[in-house]
């Protein structure tokens, strides 16, 4: 069973291995990602889709646009997750 608190922890450092110089840390779930020139669209999926292969998830492409924070992201893989695994 995956938590949201997980999803979270795992998403901040894949952040930070992939896109340091965006973000420190203790990144906030209300943190926004995508937007205002925080992570670039290529950064954004890369971290998307690292999560993704990680949680064995498919975060279906037309809700990518609605993902801002890191909060909204964890929210999208724990809604997207396999049975049995949420």
């Amino acid at each position: 069973m995956v938590s949201r608190d997980e999803v979270i922890a795992r998403a901040r450092q894949i952040i930070q291995d992939n896109v340091p110089d965006q973000f420190d840390a203790n990144l906030s779930e209300d943190a926004v990602l995508n937007v205002e020139g925080n992570v670039d669209s290529m950064g954004f999926i890369l971290v998307l889709t690292k999560l993704e292969g990680e949680f064995d998830v498919r975060i279906p492409s037309n809700e990518w646009d609605h993902i801002r924070t890191l909060g909204e992201l964890a929210d999208a893989v724990m809604a997207n997750l396999p049975e049995g695994k949420e």
